[in-house]
């Protein structure tokens, strides 16, 4: 961000100073909860409105913040690699002399083409800047 902090508008803002005070939490292995983002923001002489740390500690709740930030933390939409395999159970070896042997399904899941059109609530204004 090239653009100092006191400078940008409120809400833009308020979604750094909870970004920041999170990558602190998560850089010292603190829990990441919204009474925790605002004692960090407060602690930097910044103010945010009220309901912006919880809104971050909900987001990030649970969620492995090393992997979100090495791009891993996106489940919306992915493919699962190839398509998707059931077995049908085995039989016994003695009943099946007769019988058809149990055939395979296999369920065929459908790919999406990538669309680099798609909004993405902002960004919480980090990619202002490209």
């Amino acid at each position: 961000m090239t653009t100092p902090l006191d400078k940008v508008d409120k809400t833009t803002h308020d979604e750094m100073c909870c970004t920041f005070a999170a990558l602190i939490l998560y850089d010292e292995g603190l829990e990441i909860s919204s009474e925790k983002i605002n004692k960090v923001i407060t602690s930097s002489g910044n103010k945010v409105d009220a309901y912006w740390p919880g809104l971050f500690a909900r987001a990030l709740q649970g969620k492995n913040v090393g992997e979100l930030l090495l791009g891993g933390g996106g489940a919306a939409g992915g493919s699962t690699g190839g398509a998707a395999k059931t077995e049908a159970p085995k039989a016994d070896a003695k009943k099946d002399d007769k019988k058809e042997p149990a055939k395979k399904e296999t369920k065929k899941v459908e790919e999406k083409p990538a669309d680099d059109d798609v909004d993405m609530g902002g960004g919480l204004g980090l990619f202002d800047d490209f």
